[in-house]
């Protein structure tokens, strides 16, 4: 991707690298607070102390997502469904300068330092508030930045302590997204997707699960979540975060229209990420087998396809997978 000292970087960015993490508590709300519920990239297993996996297990105890069934043909007509989007405007919403590429991180390959990092993502933060604060006026409605946590092993945060295993995640209570700039390093060794378009691809999925709070969408879906068996509640959790893989793909798209961000082999990078982070590609990895009810985030093949509805579509109609009569 194409990024230069010149580029803007959000101010919306707090670092708490080096902090430590803190002793564990549950969040405002609980019990019964599940719209603390994080929203997150899955990592899978492998390198979780036994310590973590009680707390997550706890944490999903208290969050116990349970009865009724919603689900009509397949359809959520519940959920509000995404404005219509108006012709967005090319010029950029804040003066923007596309300076050079990084030096010496030619297209394709990772940022390699944890300053490069640090300014890396500030500039795509500064990018999705660029885009996204045209499409709301798009809609006739004012965008609210979200900020960006950067930090170290854990982190407090509104909707409880966020763990660097969990991968980055967006809490709704604070409209915050949460990101240990380590994951970059296990997508590169664990997951198999290098690339700086593909940690792009990362915040601009959280900041998609922003968006959804912004619009309703993710109270809405909380809501029938809580009615819902836990078979239900995941189908609803999967359509969430493929619309937040479209969204990523809307913003990929308008971003690009106006700043030329993206050089060849990017796109490949974004779509082999969203599919080596896919549920059937990491329970396959972790446990050997696969196991569809289970599924929060969606297949792999999934996951490339709303992505890249989104990419190519530069709309955001385009990803209204709750009325989606296929996945």
């Amino acid at each position: 991707m194409r990024y230069g000292d010149e580029d803007r970087e959000s101010e919306n960015v707090e670092d708490r690298r080096g902090q430590g993490g803190p002793m564990f508590r549950f969040p405002r709300g609980f019990p019964g607070g599940a719209e603390g519920t994080r929203i997150q990239i899955p990592v899978g297993g492998g390198g979780i102390s036994l310590t973590t996996l009680v707390i997550i297990g706890v944490i999903m105890l208290f969050l116990g997502i349970n009865p009724l069934d919603l689900l009509s043909e397949g359809q959520y007509p519940q959920v509000p469904q995404m404005p219509q989007q108006t012709d967005v405007p090319k010029s950029p919403g804040r003066q923007a300068t596309r300076g050079p590429d990084i030096p010496g991180l030619p297209g394709g390959t990772s940022v390699r330092t944890e300053d490069d990092m640090k300014r890396f993502v500030s500039q795509v933060l500064a990018d999705t508030e660029d885009v996204w604060t045209r499409v709301f006026a798009g809609f006739g409605k004012r965008y609210t930045e979200p900020q960006m946590v950067l930090f170290t092993g854990a982190a407090r945060t509104a909707c409880g302590t966020g763990m660097a295993q969990m991968g980055p995640f967006y809490c709704p209570l604070d409209r915050k997204i949460y990101i240990d700039l380590s994951f970059y390093d296990m997508m590169k060794r664990k997951f198999d997707a290098p690339g700086d378009f593909a940690q792009a691809y990362v915040i601009a999925h959280e900041v998609g699960h922003h968006v959804q709070k912004l619009l309703g969408i993710a109270d809405k879906v909380q809501e029938l979540k809580q009615q819902s068996d836990e078979t239900d509640a995941n189908a609803l959790q999967v359509r969430m975060e493929l619309q937040a893989d479209c969204l990523a793909g809307v913003w990929a798209n308008l971003n690009d229209q106006v700043k030329n961000r993206l050089q060849p082999g990017d796109v490949e990078e974004g779509l082999n990420a969203a599919s080596q982070i896919g549920d059937d590609m990491i329970q396959r990895r972790t446990q050997g087998q696969v196991v569809p009810d289970a599924f929060t985030h969606g297949s792999s093949e999934q996951r490339v396809r709303w992505f890249k509805r989104g990419l190519e579509a530069g709309e955001v109609s385009q990803c209204d997978t709750f009325n989606a009569s296929s996945l």
